[in-house]
Formats: structure tokens, sequence, C-alpha cells
């Protein structure tokens, strides 16, 4: 009870949100200002969107009563196997129009629809945990090619083995964030390496962060904070690079932070690259200390991005991909390994929006 309280309460909010959005967009001087304007008209479509819903499952719940009332009262069977269609129609789609409307009252977090700067690093199991690290970079590129995104390997570092020893990705896409954000933390594979001659089993691990890009406006870093070092590149640059110090490492000295970068051809290239990165570090690690002030004690397993947490397990000997989050397992490791993630980030993302409702339902009803 408490929960469908939160749920009018809130659907009460929106309602008087559309009205104010009204008078809003009738006011002279916000559509003189196209920028306000603009925001404002997305707001208001989103807003007519839940209105609209949340009016559709009025007329259905009515509707409901009204058949089942009509259904005690009536004898004539063939009129009775009508009314019966119809509830279970409508209680159907009530159904639906229910989780469509949790969904779209979910608070929208802006970052969600940001482009993607990915990092993946080998972790423990030395040139097998390099061999996984590189697997995962393939996932994640197939997965954006998938999806239509571009995908840009900003920095590479690579063993002699075609492992990976860290490399950082850019993902542009609209809502690429929302999609992968968590996917940060320790992924864990079990698996007979190509080198082992005995044939065990070994596990080996590799961490991913994911953090969302962030414009030049957002993120202000001081020069004098800064210590940039080159060097010369090496690995999949080419001849070129390697003739001169064209690589890039800075260093952001208050936090420590250190980002390097090397793909690129000249030296320029690669520090704006750097910088890219170090920026989106820089704003994670502030939304991060907000959220913290705001409720430490709120914090979910999923979504946190604590590179401690094992998050998932790709085991080759079951064919199977289990995420220890939210216990969800699937035995389609090579598909998944191929960028098919669609299954595991949907259930991941119902996991939080269950986890976001029933928070919100709480604060409405006061607990």
């Amino acid at each position: 009870m408490a929960g469908m309280e939160g749920l009018y309460a809130k659907l009460q909010e929106v309602r008087q949100r559309e009205e104010e959005l009204a008078q809003l967009l009738a006011d002279p001087e916000v559509v003189s200002d196209r920028q306000r304007f603009a925001e404002l008209m997305r707001e208001y479509s989103k807003v007519g969107e839940i209105v609209e819903v949340a009016g559709r499952l009025e007329e259905l719940r009515e509707r409901l009563a009204r058949d089942r009332r009509e259904l005690e009262e009536v004898e004539e069977e063939e009129l009775r196997d009508f009314l019966s269609e119809e509830i279970s129609r409508a209680e159907a789609e009530i159904a639906e129009l229910e989780q469509k409307l949790q969904r779209l009252l979910l608070p929208h977090d802006p970052d969600d629809d940001r482009n993607v700067i990915l990092e993946i690093r080998a972790g423990a199991g030395g040139e097998e945990a390099a061999l996984f690290a590189a697997d995962l970079m393939r996932m994640y590129l197939r997965f954006a090619e998938r999806q239509g995104w571009e995908a840009e390997v900003l920095d590479l570092e690579e063993t002699g083995l075609k492992g990976v020893k860290s490399a950082t990705i850019l993902i542009k896409g609209r809502g690429a964030y929302g999609m992968l954000r968590f996917e940060s933390g320790v992924h864990r594979v079990q698996r007979i390496p190509e080198t082992e001659s005995s044939g065990r089993i070994h596990t080996s691990t590799a961490t991913v962060a994911v953090l969302p890009e962030v414009e030049d406006v957002e993120v202000e870093i001081d020069e004098k904070e800064l210590r940039i070092d080159t060097f010369r590149a090496s690995g999949a640059g080419g001849q070129h690079v390697n003739k001169t110090s064209s690589a890039v490492r800075i260093t952001h000295l208050p936090t420590g932070i250190v980002v390097s970068c090397q793909q690129e051809r000249s030296q320029h290239q690669n520090r704006e690259r750097a910088l890219q990165i170090l920026k989106a570090k820089l704003y994670q690690m502030e939304q991060e200390r907000k959220r913290s002030e705001l409720d430490q004690m709120r914090r979910s397993q999923v979504g946190t991005g604590e590179r401690s947490e094992k998050i998932r397990t790709y085991n080759f000997p079951q064919n199977r991909v289990t995420d220890h989050r939210i216990n969800f397992t699937t035995y389609n490791l090579q598909e998944f390994l191929d960028g098919e993630l669609d299954e595991h980030l949907e259930a991941l993302r119902a996991y939080e929006q269950t986890r976001r409702l029933a928070e919100l339902m709480g604060e409405k009803s006061g607990g």
C-alpha cells in the first residue's frame, strides 16, 4: 500500500509539472531563448508521455472493474466468455503499462546519455590475464559495433603474445554510458590456457572501469597541477612513433591520477587524448564524492563501480557467464564474448530500476 501511495504522489507531482511547463512554454521570454525552450520541450514531451500512460491505466482499471462486476451478474455463457477474454486482455495491458510507468517515473541520470571512456587492465594471472583482457577489449568493440556506435582506441599496451596489459577505448553513442555503466569491476575467467600443457583450469582476472566522457566546460584543470612527460611509443604505433617522443603521460598532482596516450602520431594529439581521459576520471571522482556525501549508507551493489568487486565469471568448460551481483547466468559464453551482451545488460538495468523504484516509493511514503 505504501508503495502505491508513493506512486500516486509521484504522479500528482508529474501532473503539476506538466501544467507548469505548459505555462512556461507559452511565455514569450522562454520562446525567445532557443536553448531553454528546447530543453523545456524535451521535458514536456517526457512528462506528457507519463501523463498519457497514467491516463490509459486509469481507463483500463475502470473498465476492468466494470467488466468484473458484469461478469458476476450475467449467466449467458457466450457473454461470460467474452467478458473473461476482455478481463484477461485488460489485466495483461495493465501489467505492461504499470512496468512502463515505473520506468518513466525513475529520475533520469543525465550521465546515461554520455559517451564512454572504457579502461581495461590485465589483473591476476600473468599472460593469461592479458589474453583475457584482449578478449574483453574485443567483446566491447564488437558490442559497440552491434549498437551502431563509434569506437576508438585511445591507448593500448600489448604483450608479446597478443595479450593486453591495458587499453583505453572511447565509445561514442547516445546512451552508451547508461548501457555500459554496470561493467565496472573485476571480471574473472576460468579456462585452460593455451600455454598449459597439463590441461588444468586456471583462474585469471581483468579489471574494467567505465567513465562518462565530459565536456571541457564541465571540468577545469589547472595546468600548474599537471606533470607532463613524453616518451617513445611502443607496440602498435608503427615505425614513426618509435622514432620520436610522441607518447604522453600526464600526472594530476593533487590526486595522483596518471593517464597516458600513445596511439596518435603527434605529441599534441596524444596530449589532448590524455587530457580527455583525465577529465573523465576527475569528473567521476567528483560525482562519487557527491553521491557518498548525499547517502553513503545506500550505495547499491550494482553501479558502485568499485574495482574490488568481482562482478562476473566467464567459465569456459561450462560455457557459462554468471553475473554475481544479481545471480544471473546464461550458457552462451562464445556469443557473449562476440558482443552479444544485451540480455545481461538488460537484466542489470532491470535490477537497478527495481531497486531505484523501491527507494523512490519508500521516500514518497515517508519510509
